[in-house]
């Protein structure tokens, strides 16, 4: 799989799209942001680190190694998240740095999520997602718990899950389901 076949994967609501370093700007605004940066690790420096940062990224992606996305509303392409696919291996993957901002539409977590596992799955064709969330973090918790995740361990700081391509098979169509129910506004 090259970093071409997974330059923009579309859902209904969502699209995920791999950064570039014109994305530094808004991807610093949320790295920094305390309303989207509480469970990540902490980021310093300017816009212009941030676009070096990228550029830097940009070779591990061409390997194969990492995909950084951002996620962008069907309906206009504007910008209401990011995502990251890494720690890429034949049997297993993880993502995070997972942060949906205000102008995220319904359902865009579960959705962003979907598609997560729709790159990791079936694009890559790796049978395992492996992952951690902070122990603070109740929200992400909850939401990986009925996803389907199976926690795994946990320490002081993360409670680690794994979630399989088996799994998300059976899941998949109550995810697709619940993803293309109207809501109002749509």
């Amino acid at each position: 799989m090259t970093c071409a076949d997974l330059h923009r994967v579309d859902g209904t609501r969502v699209s995920l799209r791999l950064a570039v370093p014109e994305d530094a700007a808004y991807i610093h605004s949320l790295r920094i942001d305390p309303r989207y940066n509480t469970y990540l690790s902490a980021v310093s420096g300017t816009v212009a680190d941030q676009r070096a940062w990228i550029e830097h990224y940009k070779t591990r992606e061409a390997m194969g190694q990492e995909y950084y996305f951002v996620i962008e509303r069907c309906l206009d392409v504007t910008p209401c998240g990011l995502v990251r696919l890494y720690d890429i291996s034949a049997d297993h993957f993880t993502w995070g740095s997972w942060i949906l901002d205000h102008n995220k539409p319904a359902k865009a977590a579960l959705e962003s999520a979907v598609l997560i596992y729709r790159i990791g799955f079936e694009q890559l064709g790796i049978a395992v997602s492996k992952f951690d969330v902070r122990t603070d973090n109740e929200r992400t918790l909850a939401f990986h718990r009925r996803f389907g995740a199976v926690e795994t361990g946990r320490d002081d700081q993360d409670v680690f899950f794994e979630y399989t391509r088996d799994r998300f098979d059976i899941d998949i169509a109550t995810h697709m389901s619940v993803i293309n129910t109207k809501v109002q506004g749509d």
